[in-house]
């Protein structure tokens, strides 16, 4: 489940997640389209995840994610079977809320809710190995910025939209829900009986288990989905902006920005494998907050660049801290508030954490389309990072509930 659960990661990434920027690089040229207004395609694609999240979680939490997976990804391949048909920026935000539709059902948020139900003592590790995927997408985005300067993007999305559900369908099958549906039990290991829980080795400890209305008053679901919208000001930017700064601002062409996009990923990677080896050793929030302080590190590096080493110094710190810190978004709330409500406290956390996801973008695009370069909208962008790193730090874990 985890190895699949990656492949769907690495295909959402490499198709779009990390290659958005380079689309909206040659729309931008080819279409005349304004940055603003392509950053509004992504900013769509937040607000449905932001629409969708609670609905979403309470769906997840009864009937399970295998079919709304395999949906997800018909759906997802439409939306780029349909952005390979458009003439009108209207066309064009149709089929990016058709992808963030097919991602939402089948991607990051049914996938981690999946594999929290059969993890508690390695769960940083097996997200880790979900987020392997995401963070592997950026090697092939030199592949797509290739596709889309040899064939043209019509080409590349329509290649991107078969490919998408030739293997995705497929792999959604792997998918499966509780372990106890299944005869198994979490971890693998047996529950410890009730009059001797947690003293006998080998047997699982009973964990404190939230309902969404209980977590909801606690400080510490507050502050971690601030803090991860906080985050992903910084990663949505540069998922949209980054090749075309690097393009306009720093005079790369498309194909050498995507080059620093992979030595992106190759960060991203090490920041996973990190995640993996010390997610679950240490404290995560603290993790985290170390974490924001890269993004904003990485962003001012990317945004004041002077030579090719400070772009690539941005690529390898913010490839680290994304890698680092994205397993253990899930992971700490699933430590704070238990499994049996997941579904609904990852969905009304997504509802706060959109916001990030569309601001970033936004941000980003109208100072840029204002000033007339990136410099303005990155650096306020960084420093909300760098600030968002007490929110982390203080998101200390919540008093118990009613223990199940």
């Amino acid at each position: 489940m985890a190895g699949a659960a990656g492949m769907l990661q690495f295909l959402q990434s490499a198709l779009l997640h990390q290659s958005f920027g380079a689309y909206v690089a040659v729309l931008a040229d080819q279409r005349g389209w304004s940055k603003t207004a392509l950053s509004g395609a992504a900013a769509l694609q937040s607000v449905e995840t932001a629409i969708l999240g609670p609905a979403l979680g309470w769906l997840l939490d009864r009937f399970g994610p295998r079919a709304m997976v395999q949906v997800g990804m018909l759906v997802f391949g439409g939306g780029f079977l349909l952005l390979s048909q458009i003439d009108s920026l209207a066309g064009f935000y149709a089929s990016a809320v058709m992808m963030a539709v097919g991602i939402s059902l089948g991607g990051y948020f049914p996938l981690t809710v999946a594999l929290i139900q059969w993890f508690e003592r390695y769960r940083a590790r097996a997200l880790s190995i979900m987020s392997m995927g995401l963070a592997l997408g950026g090697v092939m985005v030199p592949a797509v910025a290739w596709c889309l300067a040899n064939f043209g993007w019509r080409a590349t999305a329509f290649g991107s939209g078969v490919i998408i559900i030739a293997l995705g369908l497929p792999l959604s099958r792997t998918i499966r829900w509780r372990p106890q549906d299944q005869g198994d039990t979490v971890d693998g290991l047996p529950e410890a009986p009730p009059q001797t829980a947690g003293a006998v080795s080998g047997t699982r400890k009973p964990r404190t288990e939230f309902t969404a209305r209980q977590a909801l008053r606690t400080r510490a679901f507050w502050l971690l989905a601030l803090g991860h919208g906080f985050a992903l000001l910084v990663v949505t930017a540069v998922n949209v902006h980054a090749i075309t700064h690097m393009k306009e601002g720093l005079g790369y062409s498309v194909t050498q920005a995507a080059f620093f996009i992979m030595i992106l990923t190759f960060g991203q990677v090490g920041g996973v494998l990190l995640s993996a080896t010390i997610g679950d050793r240490f404290e995560k929030r603290l993790l985290a907050a170390c974490c924001m302080l890269g993004h904003m590190t990485g962003l001012l590096l990317l945004t004041y660049a002077t030579h090719p080493a400070q772009v690539a110094a941005f690529a390898a710190l913010h490839g680290v801290a994304w890698g680092l810190r994205g397993p253990l978004m899930q992971s700490i709330r699933a430590d704070y508030f238990g499994r049996n409500a997941i579904g609904m406290i990852l969905g009304l956390s997504s509802v706060i954490i959109a916001l990030g996801q569309i601001a970033g973008p936004m941000v980003a695009g109208m100072l840029a389309d204002l000033t007339g370069n990136y410099r303005s909208g990155f650096t306020v962008l960084a420093l909300a990072a760098g600030c968002g790193s007490l929110l982390f730090f203080f998101a200390v874990p919540p008093r118990q509930a009613a223990t199940s």
